[in-house]
């Protein structure tokens, strides 16, 4: 039976192109299950979204194990509603790493949503979510942490910065905490800004056009989201699908 459809009553639903999504709800299957075995890394890589009627959704349960390591990066750009959906239960020990850049243009809802628990003792947790966003497109980032009484040592981090290119876009960060153990270390920030006026206007008076420097300052910023992907040739990959439609953004 299918669940019902989610209402902005729904925190992790504020944003939602609700709209967009009624007609492919029913259609929907259940999160994929991940589970990662104690001791083991899994690495996961998104560039591009499975897009049904211009929705494309990516829906992920993870457990991960006694000192394992869950590694994602993803890249939200390629659908009309767009959403990165992850819930991470962490072991003792264990890791959750997260990279996502968000890239809209035009009438765009892109949307990155984490729940990340901190059931056992011990574990990490660590997000980046980079947006650039034009036209009238929305870009958000969810990012709910818990940490149960006994989960102490936990150390959670949470990194969001959105780059508006034009007046009309917006960018919604929200993270949450919910903090039951007293031994923690969690920090979350986040920012909403344009580019640089005086980094644009220093990299003119060396010689750099407008349009290069607009560029490499916008590569830099989204370069950040996939820093801590090991792999250097899946990173290549990624980086290289969010260059390309930086391209068509800027």
């Amino acid at each position: 039976m299918t669940a019902p459809l989610p209402t902005r009553r729904d925190e992790a639903w504020r944003y939602a192109d609700l709209k967009a999504l009624e007609p492919v709800w029913p259609t929907l299957k259940g999160p994929e299950q991940i589970n990662v075995p104690a001791g083991e890394t899994v690495s996961r890589q998104i560039a591009e979204l499975p897009v049904i009627d211009g929705v494309g959704m990516i829906d992920l349960d993870v457990t991960i194990g006694d000192n394992a390591t869950f590694n994602i990066h993803v890249l939200a750009h390629n659908a009309d509603y767009g959403r990165i959906q992850v819930k991470a239960t962490l072991g003792n020990g264990s890791h959750f790493e997260l990279g996502g850049a968000i890239l809209g243009s035009g009438q765009q809802t892109l949307e990155i949503v984490t729940e990340t628990i901190h059931a056992e003792p011990n574990a990490t947790s660590n997000q980046v979510v980079r947006s650039v966003l034009a036209d009238k497109a929305t870009g958000s980032f969810l990012g709910k942490i818990n940490v149960a009484r006994h989960a102490q040592k936990t150390d959670a981090a949470q990194s969001v910065k959105a780059m508006l290119l034009n007046r009309g876009a917006t960018a919604n960060a929200k993270p949450e905490l919910e903090i039951f153990a007293d031994d923690v270390k969690c920090a979350h920030g986040a920012t909403v800004g344009e580019l640089d006026k005086q980094a644009l206007f220093y990299m003119g008076s060396r010689g750099i056009d407008p349009a290069t420097a607009q560029k490499l300052m916008l590569q830099a910023f989204i370069a950040d989201a996939f820093v801590s992907l090991d792999d250097d040739a899946a990173r290549d990959v990624i980086e290289g699908k969010a260059l390309e439609v930086l391209e068509g953004l800027s």
